[in-house]
């Protein structure tokens, strides 16, 4: 029974750690990073992974991220201690290979079953729109590098976007890209040898390891992230610029619509 136990409460520590780790990606990725970089960032945080990246870096420099960092090395400590007294109590009592066996196959499709549920597209939707809310509510989230600036609003972010070798953008200029007929806009670029293109021009090429600063509608920008270099990725670029198309159209008839009625106000003042 100890074991059960033990091993129930095993399963527990670790989706709570699954949730934590999902819930920093959202919050570190709401500050500019780019989607895998966050992630990495909030693992490496919480597993007390120690790598130097330039993400550590911007990470270092940024107020809000340090805050986020320095909750999950906090959490950090109390997971291991969790995880190692319910390792002690999962086996505890065991006397047999058989029962040793067992216990670890219960506690093994325990985790698998965690994985798979976190990671169901429906699943991973909702944790993101309930903490992006309370995010929101309850955190200064908005104390980003650009976002005072810009005075971002609705789903509209600045983002970086880091280029791997097999992403749909490497190897392409921003001319080949057009990335403005899908309502994202190019605000600079990071290359790999620590150098900065800002405002580049359409001639500007991409490769990999360079980022792109970016500004958009946050679902496309998150889309883009996950776009390759195949048939799909381009079909992937074609719908975008067909539904941004279609946003313009929507956008252009409601100012006409409001202008007309600004316009009819002015005429009939009683």
């Amino acid at each position: 029974m100890i074991g059960l136990v033990g091993i129930l409460a095993l399963l527990t520590v670790f989706a709570l750690s699954m949730i934590v780790i999902r819930i920093a990606t959202i919050a570190l990725a709401s500050t500019g990073l780019s989607h895998e970089a966050a992630k990495f960032q909030a693992r490496s945080a919480f597993t007390g992974t120690g790598f130097t990246t330039r993400e550590s870096e911007k990470v270092v420099e940024h107020p809000v991220r340090r805050r986020i960092i320095n909750l999950m090395m906090l959490l950090r400590s109390a997971g291991l201690v969790s995880v190692l007294i319910s390792l002690i109590l999962s086996f505890a009592g065991t006397s047999t290979q058989m029962e040793i066996l067992v216990r670890l196959s219960v506690l093994v499709g325990g985790l698998l079953a965690l994985w798979a549920v976190i990671n169901i597209r429906a699943v991973n939707g909702f944790l993101v729109r309930r903490i992006e809310t309370l995010l929101q509510r309850w955190y200064d989230i908005d104390t980003r590098d650009y976002g005072s600036l810009l005075r971002l609003s609705g789903e509209y972010r600045v983002l970086e976007l880091k280029i791997r070798e097999d992403d749909w953008i490497e190897g392409k200029t921003l001319s080949d890209i057009q990335l403005d007929e899908e309502g994202v806009l190019v605000l600079g670029i990071y290359r790999d040898d620590g150098s900065y293109l800002g405002v580049p021009k359409g001639s500007a090429k991409v490769m990999a390891g360079d980022s792109l600063v970016l500004y958009g509608n946050a679902g496309r920008l998150h889309e883009l992230d996950k776009r390759r270099n195949d048939p799909a990725g381009e079909s992937a670029h074609e719908d975008a610029v067909q539904k941004h198309k279609k946003t313009e159209d929507e956008e252009a008839r409601t100012d006409e619509a409001r202008t007309d009625e600004e316009s009819q106000k002015e005429d009939n003042p009683g």
